[in-house]
């Protein structure tokens, strides 16, 4: 593994977090402002959050991590739907800027990368990563290494069909594994059993009555905390879409280890143990095979920076 600080930045829909990181995979520093709507705004962002950070430590090398398609050198963004850039030449754009090299990729790779060097896949060889978020994002690691796919978008595997027919999805589809399985899911199964059953949950029900918008996947999974029944009903269905949806994954890729992260990864204990028992019961051949173990991730947050940053010092050193 390279020595060396290097400069993880997650660039995300609404902020843009930078953070220096040691070849430990030690967080040093942190910073962070809101995600501007332009390029050159957004550019301006990153750039003053890397000088930032910069007078304050002897940095080599600067990992970018968005959600979106990155191109194989990874130096372009081809498109990010959160973000402003289309076909941009980013890496090279921000390199300019600050005076250091720069590297792209794509945010649930650089948080399984951050994983698999400092995490919870550490010594696995053959691992997926599940972000369990507003929706799903995913990556592949065989023999170690990321893979990309022929054109540098792949894994997308939240855009899965599950359901034909199903929850329209932002991709442009319909019954995505990640309109079943995410933060934005639990919230959507929580406002479809009240729409049956209004009375089981007074607590939901006013938020509903309130602001349908105020009830996101965070405030059901508190409920489900406190035991209420409609809450503890969609983190049920969550669940069973995520045994079932990992029973898919491990049919195709046949994983020794998957590593669930993101933010609904929190409440694991809500739901992980359920998911392994639909995966055990749900996967091909099940009860003659080996199964993947499947572990939350141990970064948290700092997965992308932490990544991002070790991705950027192993471009460096083979530059």
């Amino acid at each position: 593994m390279s020595r060396g600080v290097a400069i993880g930045v997650d660039v995300g829909g609404t902020s843009v977090r930078a953070g220096v990181v040691d070849a430990d995979g030690t967080v040093l520093d942190t910073v962070r402002t809101s995600t501007p709507g332009s390029d050159a705004a957004l550019e301006d962002a990153i750039a003053g959050l890397v000088e930032t950070l910069a007078r304050r430590h002897r940095v080599t090398a600067v990992g970018l991590a968005l959600a979106g398609f990155i191109t194989p050198d990874l130096r372009g963004v081809r498109f990010a739907p959160h973000l402003s850039w289309r076909d941009a030449p980013v890496a090279d754009r921000i390199s300019a800027r600050i005076k250091l090299p720069v590297v792209v990729e794509h945010d649930a790779n650089a948080a399984a990368l951050g994983e698999r060097y400092f995490g919870a896949a550490a010594g696995a060889s053959n691992t997926v990563f599940i972000a369990l978020g507003t929706g799903i994002g995913s990556a592949l690691l065989l023999d170690g290494s990321l893979y990309r796919g022929a054109f540098g978008v792949a894994p997308e595997l939240g855009h899965l069909r599950v359901v034909p027919d199903g929850r329209p999805c932002p991709c442009g589809k319909s019954g995505c594994w990640e309109r079943y399985c995410s933060g934005t899911a639990l919230a959507t199964t929580a406002v479809e059993l009240l729409a049956h059953d209004p009375g089981r949950s007074p607590e939901l029900r006013r938020l509903v009555a309130e602001d349908p918008g105020s009830v996101t996947g965070r405030r059901v999974a508190a409920a489900a905390l406190r035991g209420d029944p409609v809450a503890v009903e969609a983190m049920a269905d969550l669940a069973r879409w995520l045994g079932e949806g990992l029973a898919l994954v491990a049919d195709v890729f046949d994983p020794e280890l998957v590593v669930i992260g993101g933010g609904v990864s929190g409440s694991a204990p809500l739901f992980l143990d359920e998911a392994r028992e639909h995966y055990a019961a749900t996967v091909t051949g099940a009860g003659n095979r080996p199964l993947a173990r499947i572990r939350t991730a141990q970064l948290g947050e700092a997965a992308a920076v932490v990544g991002a940053a070790q991705l950027a010092r192993e471009q460096l050193r083979r530059s």
